[in-house]
């Protein structure tokens, strides 16, 4: 059980570069329904169309990177944040550096490229 603790906690340190911007080779996607539901407050503003969904993705990476772990997440690879009245929800999952199986390895970043989707609970 020993091994395992520095694996999580080197896991959990890779997922908040992950969630930060900080990993090049991580790639963050957000879905179509939760990016809808935020750019319509933005529209509710008034703003130009057109705007709406980039500004929607930027209100949602500014909360994302406010996160802040509870103690019972230890990958810190779920978590769920508020973006104006929406509640929304990350995940991260881990595959292989050719993104066509889990990876092998979570722990080391060279044989790991993480995803982390950004969605409604719902969409789960």
């Amino acid at each position: 059980m020993a091994s395992i603790a520095p694996d999580l906690a080197r896991i959990a340190l890779l997922n908040d570069r992950c969630r930060q911007g900080l990993d090049r080779t991580a790639r963050i996607v957000i879905t179509r329904t939760c990016l809808a539901k935020v750019a319509q407050d933005v529209a509710a503003t008034r703003l130009k169309s057109g705007c709406n969904e980039l500004l929607a993705q930027a209100c949602i990476m500014a909360e994302l990177y406010k996160w802040k772990a509870p103690g019972d997440t230890p990958e810190r690879d779920l978590g769920w944040f508020d973006v104006g009245e929406h509640k929304l929800m990350f995940k991260i999952d881990y595959y292989d550096p050719d993104m066509e199986y889990g990876s092998e390895d979570p722990a080391d970043a060279t044989k790991t490229v993480r995803v982390l989707t950004i969605m409604l609970p719902s969409d789960y």
